[in-house]
């Protein structure tokens, strides 16, 4: 019975086992190249803000000139 038993083990430490190690890390490095949710709603808030501040510099750009039409050049 004993003999039964370790053969039984080695049988699934040669095949299942390392099949099972194999498609493990496989589904891991299959989900660290995907962004996370968190990751993408920090994405979506900086794209944001950087629309929101480039409005901003157009809304500035636009009353310099309108204020001091020669402000590019003095720069």
């Amino acid at each position: 019975m004993s003999e039964l038993l370790t053969i039984a083990v080695i049988v699934f430490i040669a095949v299942p086992a390392p099949l099972f190690i194999v498609l493990h890390f496989i589904t891991k490095w299959k989900q660290s190249r995907e962004i996370s949710g968190g990751d993408e709603q920090m994405l979506e808030d900086m794209w944001l803000l950087a629309r929101r501040l480039e409005e901003r510099l157009e809304s500035l750009e636009e009353i310099l000139d309108s204020d001091l039409p020669d402000w590019r050049r003095k720069i």
